[in-house]
């Protein structure tokens, strides 16, 4: 366990903001892990086997849960909607963004991931925000090469969408 769980945490991390959440979905992990260690055949790295088990975990704990809430201006915090007028205003001028801007920016996308299923989320984090390779997301979650392209193509057009809706809302 204290070999493997930096791995596992930080995928349950990508699914979970919240660090409570996120080592709730690991120590589930490694329960699960523990359960089902004589099916282990070691064909591949016990790494990988856990990474696989914490992705099946992380994304039947959040199906469990029924949680894709579509995002809204009003959801926005003060910070939050003032950033995203300011980007709208600026966006002509092309402004340097701060580190307070950054900061705003990440809790943006973050809540904008939240209203994707797990499936395009993890495909579109893994992908674009982690640089992983196709071929390495569908060696840990299992799914076909093909699979894995259509579900991040799919998760950036919903990505766009939502974040349009809530400019078209703003303005």
């Amino acid at each position: 366990m204290r070999r493997f769980s930096p791995r596992v945490f930080h995928v349950a991390h990508r699914f979970f903001r919240d660090r409570s959440q996120a080592e709730e979905a690991a120590q589930e992990t490694f329960l699960k892990a523990f359960a089902q260690l004589k099916s282990f055949e070691g064909r591949g790295s016990m790494e990988g086997w856990l990474t696989r088990i914490a992705t099946n975990t992380c994304l039947n704990i959040i199906r469990a849960a029924g949680r894709r809430p579509e995002l809204v201006t009003a959801e926005l915090s003060e910070d939050e909607t003032e950033w995203l007028e300011k980007k709208i205003a600026e966006s002509s001028t092309g402004h340097q963004s701060d580190v307070e801007d950054k900061v705003i920016a990440a809790d943006l996308a973050g809540r904008l991931l939240e209203g994707l299923s797990p499936e395009d989320r993890l495909a579109l984090t893994m992908i674009d925000g982690e640089q992983a390779s196709v071929g390495e997301v569908a060696e840990m979650t299992g799914w076909s090469e093909s699979k894995v392209k259509v579900r991040a193509f799919r998760a950036r057009k919903k990505a766009r969408e939502a974040l349009e809706k809530l400019l078209g809302k703003v303005q």
